[in-house]
């Protein structure tokens, strides 16, 4: 994350700044936030609200972790919708014009969707992992269990973002009078109020979940993999590698190049040929991690039934599942344990898979 934005106003310690900006500039970000960001903003805006509305018609006849795709989904669509405000301050070579309120909304939604994710992705990774190898742990998990999970993590994201939304992330940036927003602070906000968050940040928002991602799904995958041909085990997979190379492609490059960015800002990284390539990289990364707002709509698919999905007013029911192993004295494998049948032995529906 960013950290916590430095108040407004144009100081001389800001001008010495926004003067050794000048020498770190990359002429080629507009053009790369303008495509990059233009290019999400059609293709997630479409695909996420599709998301949104398969999802939701089929939540009361599907997994209580689906949950989390609905959140995820959300909060795509939420930054997604403020893509136009950055694209033109992009064009406009990164001044903006929308007012300090518009500002702090923006860039908000913009570490909101960042972080949340990745806790997103850190939940489905946890649930997938509990069903696979504690399964019976799993029947005994409702769906409060999960509501309680998301709105805990909607809490903590709103309160680890209020410094950004009362600090002053407009100021003048001291080059072409332009505007900056969430840009080019000066070098004592970073070294003083802005470095604990962003130790945090990194820590807890990146670190921590990632490396639960890193051991928990190999494990998953393993467990799968002893199955024998199946559509559902190419599909369990087909989510593990999805998260995998979503995280691998717009998270950890995002923030790699942060920590670099953050260690040149208080004055660690001093080697002029660095920093300039530090400040490119991070140009690329920035516009990098939005494009997981197109590539979620493939875990929804994925983690979905076994039929594709389809607008018709017909709801499809489904019985939960998980994978398993249940024959330990032959070792003999199976891919299906149903979670609880209900009414005895009543009959199937029609539609159930």
């Amino acid at each position: 994350m960013a950290g916590v934005s430095c108040p407004g106003g144009v100081s001389n310690e800001t001008v010495a700044n926004a003067s050794s900006e000048s020498s770190l500039d990359a002429d080629f970000q507009y053009s790369l936030f303008t495509v990059i960001y233009s290019i999400v903003f059609v293709l997630g805006l479409v695909e996420n609200v599709v998301a949104l509305y398969c999802l939701s018609c089929r939540a009361e006849h599907t997994a209580h972790s689906y949950v989390y795709m609905i959140n995820l989904a959300l909060v795509d669509t939420l930054f997604v919708c403020v893509l136009p405000f950055k694209i033109h301050y992009h064009l406009n070579r990164n001044n903006w014009i929308f007012g300090d309120v518009a500002c702090r909304v923006t860039g908000t939604l913009y570490y909101i969707n960042i972080y949340l994710s990745i806790a997103f992705f850190t939940c489905i990774c946890v649930d997938r992992y509990i069903a696979v190898l504690h399964p019976f742990t799993y029947i005994r998990i409702r769906a409060a269990h999960y509501v309680a999970v998301v709105a805990a993590l909607w809490v903590v994201a709103l309160s680890v973002t209020v410094p950004l939304i009362l600090g002053g992330p407009l100021h003048n940036s001291g080059e072409r009078n332009a505007t900056a927003c969430f840009e080019n602070f000066p070098s004592s906000c970073w070294t003083y109020r802005m470095a604990p968050y962003n130790i945090l940040a990194l820590v807890f928002g990146f670190v921590i979940p990632f490396s639960i991602i890193l051991i928990s799904y190999p494990l998953i995958a393993k467990r799968i993999s002893r199955i024998k041909r199946s559509v559902r085990k190419r599909k369990a997979l087909s989510t593990i590698y999805i998260i995998l190379a979503i995280c691998t492609l717009c998270f950890l490059p995002y923030h790699l190049t942060h920590l670099l960015h953050f260690l040149m800002r208080i004055r660690v990284i001093q080697n002029k040929s660095f920093t300039s390539l530090i400040y490119k990289m991070r140009r690329v990364t920035l516009a990098l991690v939005s494009v997981n707002c197109c590539l979620n709509p493939l875990l929804y698919y994925f983690t979905s039934s076994s039929k594709r999905w389809s607008f018709n007013l017909r709801l499809r029911f489904r019985s939960e599942r998980v994978y398993t192993i249940y024959d330990q004295n032959h070792r003999e494998t199976s891919y299906v344990y149903k979670l609880y049948q209900r009414h005895g032995n009543k009959k199937r529906r029609d539609g159930i898979n």
